[in-house]
């Protein structure tokens, strides 16, 4: 009988326990929220500094005069890997139609490349 007291004490201290060990829980679950939350305006700040910087690159290219246009890198710049792709496609004897199917480039593209390096040479 002594030990079915005991096992029913402890049973209730237990219970008593875990009421007090609930905030935790809570606890944790706050801290997730505002990691969330904080993490959503970093994000947010981070994409109004993108869109500034884009919209100042945008009215810096505006500015530039015509011969400076020609020269900065734009979309139609090819990488000095596909360059190296295309001439090593063309000494193995593919022609123009054959390269454009292997490369991400199209005709006129590789049709450049190719006038460029001849001219190099």
């Amino acid at each position: 009988m002594d030990l079915s007291v005991i096992l029913m004490g402890v049973g209730i201290l237990i219970v008593i326990i875990s009421f007090f060990t609930g905030n935790s829980k809570k606890r944790t679950e706050k801290e997730l929220e505002e990691l969330s939350m904080s993490f959503y305006q970093e994000n947010n700040q981070l994409k109004r500094r993108l869109k500034i910087i884009e919209e100042e690159l945008m009215l810096s290219q505006k500015n530039m005069p015509p011969i400076a246009k020609k020269m900065a890198p734009s979309a139609s710049h090819v990488n000095q890997i596909l360059v190296s792709q295309v001439l090593a496609l063309h000494n193995q004897g593919f022609n123009l139609q054959e390269i454009a199917k292997r490369s991400s480039l199209d005709y006129d593209q590789i049709a450049t490349i190719l006038q460029n390096e001849v001219t190099k040479r």
